[in-house]
């Protein structure tokens, strides 16, 4: 199966690589060896090389590794400082140690650093570093705004609310850019306490005057509205709801769990039927079409699949091999790579065959505004009222230009002559 180039039409749907690195992830917590993690993170690094593209979001990838790498050694600082309950034969230095309080029994501040702690709160700090890379290929791989876009019916509200905002941050950012600028031209100082009181004062009143526009531009075209729908069914609904919730918490406690493998999948399973029962139920009360929907087609099973595999063959490898997936650190013993958990995490590298191959973006050739642009103008396009089938997103998402032919000549788009921000970069 050859990858095509993505495109809007061909573009793999956002939850396909969420499903994918969560199955990393719950891969990942399955083992301590250090081998097999860095096989991890070398798949989930090759995936997101070969299949992302030049958007903004995409960026996040690094800042995840860098996280991972922090957390690890702020994990080796703590072990080293603090001690570790591993107990050691091989001392390889010893700290002065603090004298604490009798009510501080068991906390333990310098003294004796061993070889074996310091190799167990390694193995745990590649751990959680691992976890946060398959984290990070996440959100480096799935579009945030066509994630939201694919939001059911029940959390219309809550999705609109997310495109609102993550559309007005850049626009914040523009403000207190173009307001600096401003003040640096006429000779007053840009930083300080005082200079953050005058930038910031002018930029939360344009902010504000542009919420009560944008609210009073969405209640004319029918935003927010509900059906009626029967007091049993929204009981029903949110018995539903919260129990499937409750039951997906526990069911993942379990996965990540060592000794949870038995009953995590099932409740899981139980609590994910649950909660999407309910939500379906909920989607009965939004009155709404969807523009342009989702397809999950092939490639996104594939994609999907192949991190559901990893996961179900990993705690499969656990409850065969677990000396092989948990090296001891006492006594110290070099960690050896098994070899069919190994090949089972090759699984996980079909995402960089069938997923639609990386093309030019025109929102990451054009910088992050026009992107955050792009993204709630198809993302809050689901979530478009059947009354309003001309405005494909919240009127006022891009600022003052608008998304449609009235609300370019409507008043609530038109930059104000009061707006303090047009003031201060005009003076």
């Amino acid at each position: 199966m050859r990858a095509p180039r993505a495109t809007r039409s061909t573009a793999l749907h956002a939850g396909a690589w969420w499903v994918w690195a969560l199955g990393l992830a719950t891969a990942a917590s399955r083992t301590t060896n250090p081998l097999l993690l860095g096989l991890l993170v070398g798949v989930a690094g090759y995936v997101v090389a070969a299949r992302r593209t030049d958007a903004p979001w995409a960026r996040s990838y690094g800042a995840f590794v860098k996280l991972g790498l922090v957390v690890l050694g702020i994990r080796l600082v703590f072990a080293f400082v603090l001690g570790s309950p591993i107990p050691g034969t091989h001392t390889l230095v010893t700290l002065p140690e603090l004298p604490l309080p009798d009510w501080a029994k068991g906390v333990r501040v310098g003294g004796r650093v061993t070889a074996e702690g310091m190799v167990f709160a390694l193995y745990d700090g590649l751990k959680l570093a691992t976890l946060l890379i398959c984290v990070g290929a996440a959100n480096a791989l799935a579009n945030p705004a066509r994630l939201l876009k694919s939001l059911p019916g029940a959390l219309y509200e809550a999705g609109v609310a997310v495109v609102v905002a993550m559309t007005f941050a850049p626009n914040l950012v523009a403000d207190v850019q173009r307001l600096r600028a401003a003040r640096r031209l006429r000779g007053r100082p840009d930083r300080g306490v005082a200079a953050l009181l005058q930038v910031g004062l002018p930029v939360l009143e344009g902010a504000l005057e542009r919420s009560v526009a944008l609210a009073a531009a969405m209640d004319a075209r029918g935003y927010g509205r509900t059906a009626q729908v029967p007091p049993a069914v929204r009981r029903l609904t949110s018995v539903l709801t919260l129990g499937g919730l409750l039951g997906v918490c526990a069911g993942t406690y379990g996965l990540l769990g060592d000794s949870g493998g038995g009953y995590g999948l099932p409740l899981l399973a139980v609590g994910l039927v649950a909660a999407l029962a309910g939500l379906w139920l909920g989607g009965r009360r939004s009155v709404r079409t969807r523009y342009r929907p989702e397809a999950w087609g092939v490639r996104a099973w594939l994609v999907s699949g192949s991190g559901v595999a990893v996961a179900a063959l990993m705690i499969a490898a656990n409850g065969c091999a677990p000396g092989a997936l948990h090296p001891p650190a006492v006594p110290l013993t070099a960690p050896v790579l098994p070899l069919w958990p190994a090949l089972s995490l090759l699984v996980g590298l079909v995402p960089a065959v069938v997923a639609p191959a990386s093309g030019p973006t025109r929102g990451g050739a054009r910088g992050p505004g026009r992107t955050a642009g792009s993204a709630a103008s198809s993302s809050a396009s689901a979530s478009s009222p059947p009354s309003s089938s001309s405005a494909s997103s919240p009127p006022g998402a891009h600022g003052t230009s608008g998304t449609s032919p009235t609300s370019r000549s409507s008043p609530l788009s038109r930059p104000s002559d009061s707006d303090p921000c047009t003031k201060e970069s005009a003076q």
